[in-house]
């Protein structure tokens, strides 16, 4: 039925407003593209070391996990191995004379841990001193391994062996744990139970749609938000799971990560080739979406900095790519290279980049300097180092247009 249109003079403005002039207006666009222009140009990322492997057997990077501490790097993917790589040797002073180091996993890895099927999710165990990590793998099962002796200490398959996608902890609750999956549920579980005892399950889509991504809110919350192959993210309240507190629509296709920068502001990512930022206090509709990475078929990973509120994700084109959260576009791209042999699809050109993660920065550096490292369907691993610049450069321009 199409709205009956009414025509009514608007009321008058009982405020005078005074339109700048033609002048004024170019200059205030002038102006805040420079402004945006200077926010581009706020880091140098460096490229420092590269990780690769030599066998011609396919290794791709489903996920890069850094521990609490900040000084462990732990990867999983289809190859069924956690592999823990020290963080310091990867990033040596900084010698712009020397070229990046060039690695080996052999070399690299301090651990390997051998899992019965391909990883899909790690997450650190909340207070449990950088010692137990969590997996999600394609046999739909949820594994925690103790990393000090390899072995396995707690496992639940409750998902009917459909494939976990993601893995999540509570940090309010370190106790509770969350995972979703294909078989359309999400499903809050407490490792300190024989089994991993069901504390609460959901079924967020009507249409029993895959459960790709699980998050807890950051801080002291109970906020758990869950994106579904529907094209929706669901948030709710984790100490009742009967129905969503909210329902976030903008997506064109599947949504594959969300990720919390604080704990009203969400980031999610979707394969519909853009990330889109939420104020879950303000509004139901996206305050921003981010446009520039490729990506229409494969997870290609997401990853926040809160403090520096910078955002990373891969992309099928085989690049990395960072944005500046007040941005819609990428303030920084970097194409990966082939690494050692890898795998015949990366050897034929059709690699990307499929994960990458944000060292979180326990640091007191100010927020001045920053850890992204990125993950490749070759199995490849390159190591950034960001430092924020004094000064902000701004490109020249040149008709109408920055160079």
């Amino acid at each position: 039925m199409k709205k009956e249109e009414h025509h009514q003079e608007s009321p008058p403005d009982h405020h005078l407003k005074l339109q700048p002039t033609a002048e004024e207006a170019a200059a205030i666009i002038v102006q805040e593209e420079e402004e945006e222009e200077r926010a581009r140009c706020e880091w140098d990322f460096n490229l420092r070391a590269t990780v690769s492997s030599s066998s011609t057997v396919s290794d791709a990077l489903g996920v890069i996990e850094c521990d609490p501490s900040d000084r462990l790097l732990a990867t999983g993917g289809i190859a069924r191995k956690i592999r823990l790589y020290p963080l310091h040797p990867l990033l040596p002073p900084i010698d712009h004379s020397a070229p990046p180091q060039q690695l080996d996993h052999a070399a690299a890895c301090s651990r390997c841990i051998c899992t019965p099927a391909k990883l899909s999710s790690l997450r650190w165990r909340p207070h449990a001193g950088g010692a137990v990590i969590g997996c999600g793998d394609y046999d739909g099962v949820v594994t925690e391994y103790d990393l000090e002796r390899g072995i396995p200490t707690f496992e639940r398959d409750e998902h009917g062996g459909r494939r976990v996608w993601s893995v999540d902890y509570s940090t309010s609750h370190p106790a509770i744990g969350a995972s979703g999956s294909d078989d359309g549920t999400a499903q809050l579980w407490d490792p300190r139970c024989e089994g991993g005892e069901c504390v609460a399950a959901v079924r967020p889509s009507v249409t029993g749609c895959a459960v790709c991504c699980v998050e807890f809110g950051s801080g002291a919350g109970s906020v758990l938000a869950v994106g579904c192959a529907d094209r929706r993210v669901y948030v709710y309240d984790a100490r009742m799971m009967v129905h969503p507190v909210l329902i976030l629509e903008g997506h064109a296709k599947t949504v594959t990560y969300v990720k919390f920068l604080d704990e009203a502001t969400l980031v999610s990512s979707a394969i519909d080739g853009s990330l889109k930022l939420w104020d879950l206090k303000r509004s139901h509709t996206a305050v921003r979406t981010y446009r520039g990475h490729s990506n229409s078929r494969n997870f290609v990973g997401l990853s926040v900095w809160a403090r520096g509120g910078l955002l990373g994700c891969g992309s099928e084109n085989n690049r990395a790519f960072v944005y500046d959260r007040r941005w819609g576009e990428p303030i920084w791209v970097h194409g990966f290279e082939p690494a050692g042999f890898g795998s015949d699809q990366q050897q034929h050109g059709g690699g990307f980049v499929s994960s990458v993660c944000w060292k979180r920065g326990v640091e007191d550096d100010g927020g001045e300097c920053c850890t992204f490292v990125a993950g490749g369907s070759d199995g490849s691993l390159r190591v950034f180092e960001g430092t924020k610049k004094k000064t902000a450069v701004l490109p020249l321009r040149t008709g109408g247009r920055y160079v």
